[in-house]
């Protein structure tokens, strides 16, 4: 009766300890978006929503500023569809080839090197494509500065890397061997098994790596600090650039009054966009699972 007492106390008491991590997770998010929008809903009042959001002009320190963030959130969708473009297929392919294809022994060599380009740090990233890609680029297309969305690009593309492939690989590891079994029975080469069956039975898991690729290219600031050239201009493919998470870096600093506010809504905008993606994305899983 004792030992039945007691694993029913420890039984109610990690309940309880589960319950206080969940409130306290949900805690943290609501006090986020609470001093997000008490903190950015002023500047949008005093600009005005139309002109913050559809204004094409920055110029926060002017004698008459402006405060138009269009270029910023064009940036920072052109940037983000672009790397999800390039990093989602390489990232794939790789997920597969590790889980699928390679030999032991060259799984034992790729899968380390997949994991240490995840621990990078993000300034290293930028650092790198600071020295090399900008270079290469500015002289590869005659530019007289090599600073641009495409190095952005380029830069968030190797960084989502990791999740996509860590994600997608254990998506694809966890589909039954049944179902390649029956496929390959059937007559199916084993690529074909892998395309045709391993792909479509892991795509949830796909599409949380997707999910989770995006969230990081929207989110990074430092390393497209160091890439993108940093200047308020409509999105260009190659011209310097400004994202939604550096115009916040970059200014926060020596912000002041209407400046600080407006830099807090544009905070809030990335805040709001994020969490709108999440939700849509996770709705199409959720109903593709229905």
């Amino acid at each position: 009766m004792k030992t039945k007492g007691a694993r029913h106390a420890v039984e109610l008491g990690m309940n309880i300890l589960f319950l206080i991590c969940g409130l306290i997770a949900i805690a943290f998010v609501l006090f986020i978006s609470v001093y997000l929008i008490l903190s950015g809903l002023p500047a949008i009042r005093e600009i005005g929503l139309i002109d913050f959001l559809f204004g094409k002009e920055w110029a926060s320190t002017a004698a008459e500023p402006k405060f138009g963030i269009l270029p910023f959130i064009l940036t920072s969708v052109y940037g983000t569809a672009g790397a999800i473009l390039l990093g989602v297929p390489v990232g794939l392919m790789c997920a597969i080839f590790l889980s699928k294809v390679a030999p032991p022994r060259l799984r034992s060599v790729v899968r380390p090197a997949v994991d240490l380009l995840s621990g990078i740090p993000s300034v290293v990233y930028g650092l790198v494509g600071m020295m090399v890609l900008v270079p290469a680029v500015r002289e590869a297309f005659n530019l007289p500065d090599g600073a641009s969305l495409f190095c952005a690009i380029i830069v968030l593309a190797v960084m989502i890397l990791p999740s996509i492939i860590s994600v997608s690989e254990t998506a694809l590891k966890a589909v039954p061997p049944e179902y390649e079994e029956a496929s390959l029975a059937l007559g199916a080469t084993h690529i074909e098994t892998v395309f045709r069956v391993s792909v479509p039975a892991a795509s949830s898991g796909i599409a949380a790596s997707v999910v989770l690729g995006i969230g990081r290219a929207i989110g990074e600031a430092m390393a497209i600090l160091m890439v993108a050239g940093n200047a308020a201009n409509m999105p260009s493919l190659f011209q310097s650039v400004r994202f939604l998470t550096t115009a916040v870096a970059s200014e926060m600093s020596y912000s002041a009054g209407l400046q600080r506010q407006a830099l807090f809504s544009i905070a809030l905008v990335l805040f709001l966009f994020i969490m709108m993606i999440n939700v849509i994305l996770n709705s199409l899983l959720k109903r593709k699972k229905g």
